[in-house]
């Protein structure tokens, strides 16, 4: 029955899955914005996601140490990143068609490195929950806390989560800070709104782009990594099913923002846990309904996008190329 998603553990269920689940898209999301909001947009997440996933999960899988598997899959991200920056700055290639091509590129390699590094399905043993080291280190903290009303039911949300989503929510504040409080921010921000004013001040605008494409990459094999060895703690293919296109939808319905971009990623979490919930529950639900049902986080950025198409003001200078002098 329907009401057996109100219980309150099964609420408390949804809202671990919720917060949990918006890691990927915080991740990506974010480097996005930065990239976007200096003027080049990278369609190509998708694909820098599934290559970080998969350097992630073998790193993790042949030295046992998934801090080492994350840092693999920042630099394979940034590598990445780096050659959308060359594409699109340096050769001023159309960076619609250049972000289809790093994503096919990441699509089709990771593919490939699975077939012939791995073979088959496998897991490993990636970022655990944060109860893990407290319950550890202080055996009776999460019990005493667990009695106490409200109080013990955030106290265990936040115990099953690992340290990337904790990660994930603390890069929000940190983004917003570097936006709008720092020269480099209003360097960013001047790149991809009026780049000759930028460019007759003194700013790079090559090296600005240069700099946050690139970060838009290690944040996007972030992203692959928190799946394959914090969420998932497997690799298969495809198993990004879309999650990148999603993200680069969440910058544009957040307004180029980071707290709107976190507003758009708990949104397109929940939903998705509901879902999930649904299914894990059994709850009859009738035939076309319930492929509607899976279909729901998809057909939630289409009205997305529908929605705030017309309300949001993109930078003036984003998908333009800059040649000083031009």
């Amino acid at each position: 029955m329907i009401s057996e998603l109100f219980t309150t553990a099964v609420l408390i269920g949804i809202l671990t899955s919720g917060i949990r689940l918006a890691t990927p898209y915080l991740f990506a999301s974010i480097g996005e914005m930065f990239g976007q909001r200096s003027g080049i947009y990278n369609l190509g997440v998708e694909g820098i996601m599934l290559m970080g996933a998969f350097a992630a999960f073998y790193v993790t899988m042949t030295y046992g140490n998934p801090w080492l598997g994350l840092l693999a899959a920042i630099i394979v991200g940034s590598i990445m990143g780096l050659a959308m920056s060359f594409i699109s700055v340096t050769l001023q290639a159309e960076q619609g068609i250049s972000g289809i091509g790093i994503y096919l590129f990441g699509l089709g390699m990771s593919d490939l490195l699975f077939q012939k590094m791995l073979g088959t399905v496998e897991t490993v043993s990636g970022f655990r929950p944060v109860s893990d080291s407290l319950n550890r280190i202080f055996p009776d903290l999460l019990p005493g806390l667990a009695g106490i009303p409200v109080i013990g039911a955030i106290v265990s949300i936040l115990a099953q989560q690992n340290i990337m989503v904790f990660m994930a929510y603390l890069l929000v504040p940190i983004a917003w800070f570097i936006m709008y409080r720092t020269t480099l921010g209003l360097k960013i921000r001047a790149a991809g709104e009026n780049p000759a004013a930028a460019d007759a001040l003194g700013v790079s605008i090559s090296r600005t782009r240069y700099a946050t494409v690139t970060f838009g990459g290690a944040m996007a094999g972030v992203a692959g990594a928190s799946l394959s060895i914090a969420l998932l703690n497997v690799f298969q293919q495809n198993m990004t099913s879309g999650l990148g296109f999603i993200a680069v939808a969440l910058v544009y319905f957040g307004g180029w923002r980071p707290y709107g971009v976190l507003f758009g990623a708990i949104l397109f979490s929940m939903v998705n846990a509901i879902q999930l919930w649904i299914q894990a529950l059994n709850i009859p639900i009738p035939g076309d309904a319930s492929e509607l049902l899976i279909m729901m986080p998809y057909v939630l950025t289409i009205i997305v996008l529908i929605f705030s198409a017309g309300r949001m003001r993109k930078p003036s200078a984003l998908g333009v190329p800059y040649e000083r002098g031009g």
